[in-house]
């Protein structure tokens, strides 16, 4: 099949990019367009007007604060996957990456469009929701900024202003001492996956362990956030963590299609927590014997 029709505009600033967005109920913004073009082709997305943001430079920059790496919506998810301050400050992201999509996608695909199109099995919305990230939209002018724990609602659904655009995303750096674990299980190799986790446990000296951070996706309507900070303090043994996240799904709706069952999903969902969190906390204990 072919997309509808539609007029095409490329703004050179954001402030432009919201403005047409304003004007045009059906507009839909343009970013890597690895989501967007096929939805287009098969016409499950029919806009009047695509606003391709792809040439406004400030969305295509990392920025380094105190406290937190801030990345451009418009970076390209190969170039998040190299970035140094990825790798170093975003180590749960720079795991992650690694299971998107493959190596053609991710050099066009974009960090920001992903979190955007909020698909429940995107690994990028996954970590965006597992850290807490703060993601930061304009409108009319000015920036707000939501908690990407509460940012997703649905499947491709978002609390996002419908004349909002995405600008940048903004990870507290991990500190110098910390863990992570990454595993996803899928068709096959870049599949969407069937069920995701991932895990980051902070850690410092004299303190222990400050917190703990699991989310869990593909398993219900969006990616979710798991409370599992009772284990801070703990030994973190196998049992213990056994015991945290059989009790944290409790409270998980799993969603069932063509796919997979929902007894499956929540079951793969609790063993693949467990593997993330044991992995991170095997991160934690080989840099201290180092």
């Amino acid at each position: 099949m072919k997309p509808v029709r539609f007029d095409y505009k490329r703004p050179a600033t954001i402030d432009e990019a919201c403005g047409l967005l304003a004007g045009d109920d059906n507009a839909r913004i343009l970013a890597g367009g690895q989501s967007l073009i096929p939805m287009l082709s098969m016409r499950l997305s029919r806009p009047s007007l695509l606003i391709d943001i792809a040439h406004i430079p400030e969305l295509t920059t990392f920025v380094e604060t105190e406290t937190h790496i801030e990345i451009g919506a418009m970076v390209r998810q190969a170039a998040a996957q190299k970035s140094e301050l990825v790798k170093t400050h975003i180590p749960l992201l720079a795991k992650a990456l690694g299971h998107v999509g493959h190596p053609p996608t991710r050099a066009r695909g974009t960090v920001g469009g992903s979190v955007a199109h909020a698909d429940p099995s995107a690994e990028i919305a996954l970590v965006t929701a597992t850290l807490g990230a703060e993601i930061t939209y304009r409108v009319d002018g000015t920036d707000e900024i939501f908690d990407a724990s509460d940012f997703f609602i649905g499947p491709m659904l978002t609390i996002a202003p419908p004349t909002g655009c995405l600008t940048r995303l903004s990870f507290a750096k991990a500190p110098a001492v910390c863990g992570t674990g990454f595993h996803e299980v899928a068709p096959r190799k870049s599949d969407y996956a069937l069920v995701s986790a991932a895990a980051q446990i902070n850690f410092a000296a004299g303190s222990g362990v400050t917190s703990i951070h699991l989310g869990i996706g593909s398993v219900g309507d969006f990616p979710e956030r798991l409370d599992v900070n009772k284990l801070c303090g703990t030994p973190l043994d196998d049992a213990a963590i056994a015991d945290a996240v059989h009790a944290a799904m409790q409270m998980v709706e799993t969603v069932e299609d063509l796919h997979a069952t929902a007894a499956y999903r929540k079951r793969v969902a609790t063993e693949l927590a467990i593997r993330a969190l044991r992995d991170a906390r095997d991160e934690i204990s080989k840099d201290l014997n180092q």
